[in-house]
């Protein structure tokens, strides 16, 4: 009997001293696998952002942490998990295969090559790095050139800017963007291309693009494609930045391009609705601002004793039929340094690039432009924006007096003038010499269609006779009192031999 009460008084305190808590052991186990999102049972000590081995070699990230389970997001196919799988934590957050071995190359999101190409490399960084603080700041005052006489002359962009790119599909903002890279890989600026969400035919026709031009040495792409889950879209733009900071941090200047940051938020919308976290405006989660504000504030000029390094940051945002107050687009611009924005109807009527520069700004303004630009563009954008509005009105009245014809008329040519091929790159001291040339009425006379031409032989004539001044513009970004004389010259024979033809 007493064997049989000390039994009972045990199991009656066990009973009493049982509580239902969360069980805490090293390994989770799979819930439910479905659209890409892992509901996983355990891991308590897990930290957000961790990498997750699943059983069956797959690999996800952890972004959603409660009491009750971690919501895993997967890098991987999900074939191989199934429910009752075993999931454990790799002890470190996302990171990125950093270094020189990845220039000239095109990787995924993890650093992994897809150019069927080996890659080594035993440096690596995690995707989501604190930005530079304020002190370890410079000021933005070195040029950043794109090789767009438009964009140089009047939307200026300097080294450590965050420079958004901004208009409807199909209206010439990867252009941009790629004339930007063609023409800084080649003064020695590393060069990165994100591609989130896009198509695989659109990446590799850009590589290929790269690679005929001779650029691609200098250039490293990130590939995100729309074939890739919502996890390597979301994760794509921050391993991009994290691959150009190991560059900044060594002293070099960094050019980054995010395209687009409108299918970026999309991925990060998706995950969410599916991570049942709740949606704000438009469906997108309260934290969107910060998807991108931390994302672009690690775009910096170094301080001197950092090294003097920087990154350039050209996000690209689509918008709907021309709208830049929807939510995404709003959100970008009050992070951003400026914008510059396409016009769909400038890009239909041959404009092109497309820029509207009554809504396009650099917010860093004349402080980053070479002097020899600042001192030839002078009202250019002034001129430019008077001119667009007045030829909405000229169109319906005829009665238009003298000194209006004439302010149309140079603006008309100044619009040619500044209609670019996509594979045309004009140097520091080409853009210098067509501006002056207008500035001094070499244009006057010349039809608005025969501006390309005139320009094209002008230029011709300066390579020929004047490339000593062209260079030296280049070389100084200046404009000297000698070089300028010797241009006038070079523009008063130009002007004789058009007159006799």
């Amino acid at each position: 009997m007493e064997t049989l009460q000390t039994i009972s008084e045990h199991i009656a305190g066990r009973i009493g001293s049982f509580s239902q808590g969360p069980s805490v052991y090293a390994y989770g186990v799979v819930q439910s696998c479905a659209d890409g999102i892992v509901q996983i049972d355990g891991l308590r000590g897990i930290r957000y952002g961790e990498l997750l081995s699943f059983e069956g070699g797959a690999f996800g990230m952890a972004l959603e942490l409660s009491s009750a389970r971690v919501g895993a997001v997967l890098l991987s196919d999900d074939e191989s998990i199934t429910a009752g799988n075993i999931v454990r934590g790799t002890g470190h957050i996302a990171d990125v295969a950093v270094g020189n071995a990845l220039l000239g190359r095109v990787v995924d999101p993890i650093g992994r090559p897809i150019d069927g190409k080996p890659l080594k490399t035993g440096e690596f960084r995690p995707i989501e790095c604190p930005a530079p603080a304020i002190m370890d700041r410079a000021g933005v005052k070195e040029p950043l050139q794109t090789g767009i006489l438009s964009i140089d002359s009047m939307i200026p962009i300097g080294k450590g800017q965050r420079e958004l790119i901004i208009g409807d599909r199909q209206t010439g903002k990867t252009t941009i963007a790629l004339s930007a890279m063609r023409n800084q890989s080649r003064q020695g600026v590393v060069c990165i291309y994100c591609a989130i969400g896009q198509k695989a035919s659109t990446v590799a026709r850009l590589v290929h693009t790269l690679e005929e031009d001779g650029s691609m040495a200098n250039c490293i792409v990130v590939s995100a494609t729309a074939s890739n889950g919502a996890a390597m879209q979301y994760i794509a733009p921050y391993a991009a930045c994290s691959i150009g900071e190991s560059f900044m941090l060594q002293g070099r200047d960094v050019l980054v391009i995010y395209d687009d940051l409108s299918k970026h938020a999309a991925s990060y919308r998706a995950m969410s609705l599916l991570l049942h976290r709740p949606p704000g405006r438009e469906a997108y989660p309260g934290d969107v601002f910060y998807l991108h504000s931390r994302l672009l504030e690690r775009a910096a000029k170094l301080s001197p004793e950092l090294g003097g390094g920087s990154m350039t940051a050209l996000p690209i945002v689509e918008t709907m039929a021309g709208d830049i107050s929807a939510y995404i687009p709003t959100n970008v611009i009050s992070i951003t340094d400026g914008q510059i924005y396409l016009e769909g109807e400038y890009f239909n009527a041959g404009v092109r690039p497309a820029v509207n520069v009554g809504l396009s700004v650099s917010r860093v303004g004349r402080s980053a432009q070479p002097a020899a630009i600042r001192q030839v563009s002078g009202n250019l954008r002034l001129e430019l924006a008077q001119y667009r509005e007045m030829a909405v009105f000229a169109q319906f009245g005829s009665d238009i007096d003298a000194a209006t014809r004439e302010q149309l008329a140079r603006g008309e040519r100044l619009t040619e003038l500044l209609k670019q091929d996509q594979n045309t790159i004009f140097s520091l001291g080409e853009q210098t010499a067509l501006l002056l040339a207008f500035n001094k009425g070499v244009f006057s006379r010349a039809l608005p269609k025969e501006i390309g031409s005139a320009r094209k032989d002008l230029l011709a004539l300066l390579h020929s006779r004047y490339s000593h001044v062209l260079r030296s513009i280049d070389n100084s970004g200046e404009l000297k009192e000698a070089d300028s004389a010797s241009l006038e010259r070079a523009f008063g024979a130009f002007s004789q031999s058009r007159a006799k033809e």
